[in-house]
């Protein structure tokens, strides 16, 4: 059985990487003229990075304000057990609540982080009545968002 090792990126390869997340729409030959590439052969490693999974989809950065999701908030949420069949009946209900833009398990004081998406206070005390009702919770602390102070940095991709 053969073990594939990871590939080690070089300077070009974390150059493209860093332009991409910064500009996704950016146009093969611009992308190669800022790499010192010719338009084919920066294509490739572009097709070979998304091949190999360092890029894992392109998207947009959307005005939450326009959209009615400008308020923010953090929930860390305490389950009043933690047994596989809890976190499973969480996890599958979490997910399908449209105003959870994040849901991570983390170690220590408490079981999971959401962060939350909301148009106004009336939609924060709507969404935390669904969030209390999942199954297992047995406790909820909540941090409204005042300023968002650093958002969308991405991946330090360069030393």
């Amino acid at each position: 059985m053969t073990i594939n090792k990871p590939r080690i990126l070089d300077r070009i390869d974390l150059t493209i990487l860093d332009i991409l997340q910064k500009n996704g729409r950016i146009s093969n030959n611009t992308l190669a003229q800022n790499v010192n590439l010719s338009p084919s052969p920066c294509l490739d490693r572009v097709k070979r990075l998304e091949r190999e999974g360092y890029i894992e989809r392109y998207g947009a950065f959307l005005n939450a304000n326009k959209l009615k999701y400008g308020m923010t908030a953090f929930i860390q949420v305490t389950l009043d057990r933690t047994t596989a069949d809890i976190f499973n009946q969480f996890r599958e209900q979490v997910v399908e609540i449209k105003e959870v833009a994040e849901c991570h398990m983390v170690a220590g004081g408490f079981d999971y982080l959401l962060k939350l998406r909301f148009e106004n206070m009336a939609a924060y005390r709507a969404l935390l009545g669904t969030i209390v009702e999942l199954p297992g919770i047995s406790q909820t602390h909540t941090y409204i968002v005042t300023e968002h102070v650093k958002r969308h940095s991405g991946i330090p991709v360069h030393d």
